[in-house]
């Protein structure tokens, strides 16, 4: 049986996560990259006599080192050189998504586009002919719609045909003229790094091109031979003086013109539309959800609703699981006689895997609901609404997924909440985020202030833990502020985000995100939680 191993890339919101989960199912792991907070998911599946190792990079926009994810996705496919990338594209956005398959080409790496969201494409007048793509770019192009499972048997059969073939799979540079200038100074630059030592781990041109694109990680690694570093600097500074006195750009603003002069020249052949100015759903939803007034209104609604609801469908399971707690004891008490092994059971095993359990179905309806908001489209939204304000207290708006995971809807996690502090660019923000996450309202407050308010309120007991939460945004807020004017001093990161089509979330990919996240918090908080019971009884 044939072995292949395969990453699938692609950018952020395009789908990629749905087809690593059709392809994978149940059959998938996470872990971290080394060094990294960014997830790592891979998994293994068996078609048609070959074993195919599925890894799911994550969602970048170029292979350019601005973000760890960019960094983390392009270490992997030079290091690990996964017999070739599946590069998930969103149909409807094709022209701004073939920007990243056109990197994955020139670095070398054998490439097969999946055209995703071909339903979203049509809806917005668009015809694609996937045939004449696959023709212009020399490569395999599946048209699917992978959250109704459509075209994901036919990838399989291109990732077969594709890769389990006696013949050997080739990493060959795809080749863009940059205008003359460019493409003189690139074939220098190639030539010295091919007679170089460290011309041996990377491609050769693709480091030229980097170098003159400026990437600070390939600047680095170009340092270690420091004769040949200075002899690539002149000739760069040589052409980004020269095009900066004939063109008035830098070189590699040159380099990106290009590369979307000729995307634009395929999509101008491969998409026809049926409609030249089309207002679709998305924007007419948007209209009301993300309007100045009616949205902040509806994003308190949607949370408050999310709120009352998590905590009144997870009651009663709650309860069902300290009665089950409740009764091991007394079995416990039954079996054990009285003295050390019993404390140690009850008070430290019992009790330290009990806390964590008897969270599972709060922390499990409401990863569920979040799960509703991302796959839906909605919390890109929030963030957008919200980072007007969070701006003012030196946060970015895609810090408020990692406080409602952590409790800004009362019964989440810091845990995953400090994980979810990965999409954010700016290490000054993202260092914030991660110091007030402890702020939230979390599932180990939660009977502390069950047990305070019973004591001391007979009424309206849900208001007043809802007050607690708001205090606790309050703080939070408050001490960010303070983060940001004395330790994390700073100018705050652009905030830009994609705001993604509105799209119904499927059963299938709700549940698998919503067990991840629940597992993630057992493994992580549970066995944290039980070590330290265990220590303290």
């Amino acid at each position: 049986m044939k072995r292949l191993k395969i990453a699938l890339a692609g950018n952020p919101n395009s789908g990629k996560s749905t087809v690593f989960n059709a392809l994978t199912g149940a059959r998938q792991h996470v872990a971290n990259y080394p060094g990294v907070t960014v997830e790592k998911k891979y998994g293994e599946i068996e078609y048609k006599g070959c074993s195919i190792l599925v890894v799911d990079l994550p969602g970048i926009y170029s292979l350019t080192a601005y973000s760890i994810e960019e960094i983390v996705a392009r270490d992997f496919i030079i290091n690990e050189k996964p017999d070739f990338v599946v590069d998930i594209v969103d149909a409807s956005n094709l022209e701004r998504n073939l920007y990243l398959t056109v990197q994955l080409l020139e670095m070398g790496v054998p490439v097969i586009i999946a055209l995703n969201m071909m339903d979203l494409a049509s809806s917005r007048g668009m015809i694609i002919d996937h045939e004449k793509l696959s023709e212009l770019m020399g490569i395999p192009a599946v048209p699917m719609i992978a959250r109704a499972n459509k075209g994901i048997d036919k990838l399989l059969d291109t990732i077969v045909e594709f890769g389990c073939k006696e013949r050997k799979i080739e990493w060959k540079p795809f080749i863009i003229s940059y205008g003359m200038d460019i493409d003189n100074a690139i074939r220098e630059l190639e030539k010295l790094i091919v007679n170089s030592h460290i011309g041996k781990r990377y491609p050769a041109r693709w480091l030229a091109i980097k170098y003159i694109e400026q990437d600070e990680q390939v600047i680095e690694f170009l340092k270690k031979d420091p004769q040949l570093f200075e002899k690539i600097q002149k000739i760069y500074e040589r052409l980004h003086n020269h095009v900066l006195n004939t063109l008035d750009e830098e070189p590699e603003a040159i380099i990106a013109d290009y590369r979307y002069g000729y995307i634009t020249g395929i999509t101008r052949n491969v998409v026809k539309r049926k409609v030249e100015e089309r207002v679709n759903l998305s924007d007419k939803i948007d209209k009301v959800l993300t309007n100045r007034i009616l949205g902040p209104a509806l994003m308190l609604f949607i949370i408050y609703f999310v709120y009352k609801f998590t905590f009144r469908v997870s009651e009663i399971p709650t309860q069902w699981l300290e009665q089950i707690f409740s009764y091991m004891k007394q079995i416990t008490c039954f079996f054990i006689p009285e003295g050390m092994l019993r404390s140690l059971v009850i008070s430290g095993i019992i009790d330290g895997v009990g806390s964590v359990i008897s969270f599972v179905p709060l922390i499990m309806v409401m990863f569920f609901f979040i799960a509703i908001l991302e796959d839906s489209g909605y919390m890109a939204r929030i963030a957008y609404m919200t980072d007007r304000v969070l701006r003012w207290f030196g946060l970015h708006g895609s810090s408020i997924l990692a406080l409602i995971v952590s409790g800004g809807i009362s019964g989440g996690c810091a845990v995953p909440g400090v994980f979810a502090t990965r999409t954010l660019r700016g290490e000054k923000e993202r260092i914030a985020t991660i110091l007030i996450t402890p702020f939230m309202n979390c599932g180990a407050k939660l009977p502390v202030y069950a047990m305070l308010i019973s004591a001391f309120f007979f009424k309206d007991k849900a208001n007043i833990l809802l007050l607690l939460t708001v205090m606790s945004w309050c703080f939070s807020l408050i001490a960010a502020k303070l983060f940001r004017m004395t330790i994390l001093k700073g100018p705050s990161s652009p905030f830009v985000m994609e705001l993604p089509p509105y799209r119904l979330p499927t059963v299938k990919g709700v549940a698998i995100h919503t067990w991840e996240r629940t597992w993630q918090y057992l493994k992580k908080a549970g066995t944290i939680i039980l070590g330290f019971s265990v220590l303290m009884w």
